[in-house]
């Protein structure tokens, strides 16, 4: 079973790649984390409730849900978990910590994907993953072709060494 890192903005365009990645990796199940990274507060307030933060949660639009929801559900059989997680942090120490502690094996970058900053944390996290010394692969990604569709088109994937 393997398990991938997929940054996200948290935007539905975001989920495109998924698809492919079944089709890829079939028959092995995938555990599928998808993060959003942020850069971590000043604040001593904000730093002491930030393992209760559920606020952040609330920042991910219904249109991101439904179409997580639907994809996790599509996809049953081949994916035995699906998850929406917060990074905190600027660092590839960190970011190697948060990598081992979720035993990635491989993270996904979105090929051509702007990531977008949806709060004043956000942090794009190209950067920060491609410093990473974890394998990585490049999912091709087509902002015009909606989740549903992609299970028609043949999208690959190019292994990065």
């Amino acid at each position: 079973m393997k398990t991938l890192l997929i940054p996200t903005d948290l935007d539905v365009q975001s989920l495109n790649s998924i698809p492919s990645l079944v089709k890829q990796f079939n028959p092995e199940k995938l555990n599928i984390i998808l993060v959003h990274m942020m850069k971590i507060t000043d604040s001593i307030t904000d730093l002491l409730m930030l393992p209760r933060r559920s606020s952040e949660f609330q920042r991910v639009s219904q249109n991101f849900k439904a179409a997580f929801n639907k994809l996790k559900n599509q996809y049953a059989n081949n994916i035995n978990t699906m998850r929406i997680e917060f990074f905190y942090g600027n660092t590839v120490a960190v970011l190697s910590n948060f990598l081992e502690a979720n035993e990635v094996d491989t993270i996904i970058l979105l090929k051509e994907y702007d990531y977008k900053l949806n709060n004043e944390y956000s942090i794009d996290p190209t950067v920060l993953v491609k410093r990473c010394e974890k394998p990585k692969m490049f999912a091709d990604f087509n902002p015009i072709i909606k989740p549903e569709a992609l299970k028609k088109e043949e999208h690959f994937l190019e292994q990065r060494f």
